[in-house]
């Protein structure tokens, strides 16, 4: 059952520095570099003859690694979110997408929408991995940790449907209003 939750009142166990990286697979690393810096100007340092460090806007990196084997299909839930400025840059990316899908294997492209507050779509690359090209502020995401009326911890006060959160305007709006 979704709830809000509380912030523990423990403290960390390990002395973590930071969130570092994630790890994708590939099947064939020549063509995923291919896609990752011509179609999503990631940057691309190659680390071994299977591997990749790729990274976009921030210095959080994903290893990828070709595995050689078929592609699995990540599940949509679990995907890795695009930040742009705009509408109008979603539905831009959306159309260049595509024009290039299948020269470079993109295998499912859903058609923009807005959903939880905001424009966005997905689509899946050749290595099953599923992508969220997602319209945000200049701060992306991470203005959540830098304004905290983002932040529902401890709201108990608030009843907000489990389908929004609170990048959408109407719910930050609400949440203004309660803190009025």
């Amino acid at each position: 059952m979704p709830t809000i939750t509380d912030r523990s009142t423990k403290g960390p166990l390990l002395d973590i520095s930071r969130l570092g990286h994630g790890t994708l697979e590939s099947v064939d690393l020549a063509k995923t570099r291919r896609f990752y810096e011509e179609v999503l100007g990631f940057d691309v340092v190659q680390t071994s003859p299977i591997s990749l460090l790729i990274r976009k806007g921030y210095d959080h990196t994903y290893a990828v690694v070709e595995t050689g084997r078929e592609a699995q299909q990540q599940e949509l839930l679990n995907h890795n979110g695009l930040e742009v400025e705009g509408n109008e840059a979603v539905d831009r990316c959306y159309e260049q997408l595509m024009q290039v899908k299948d020269e470079y294997g993109i295998r499912k492209l859903q058609r923009p929408h807005k959903q939880h507050g905001n424009y966005a779509f997905y689509f899946m690359d050749l290595d099953g991995n599923w992508w969220e090209i997602v319209s945000v502020g200049p701060g992306g995401y991470a203005d959540a940790f830098r304004d905290r009326s983002y932040d529902l911890t401890g709201r108990h006060d608030v009843e907000i449907p489990k389908s929004t959160h609170v990048n959408d305007p109407e719910v930050r709006a609400r949440l203004s209003r309660d803190n009025a």
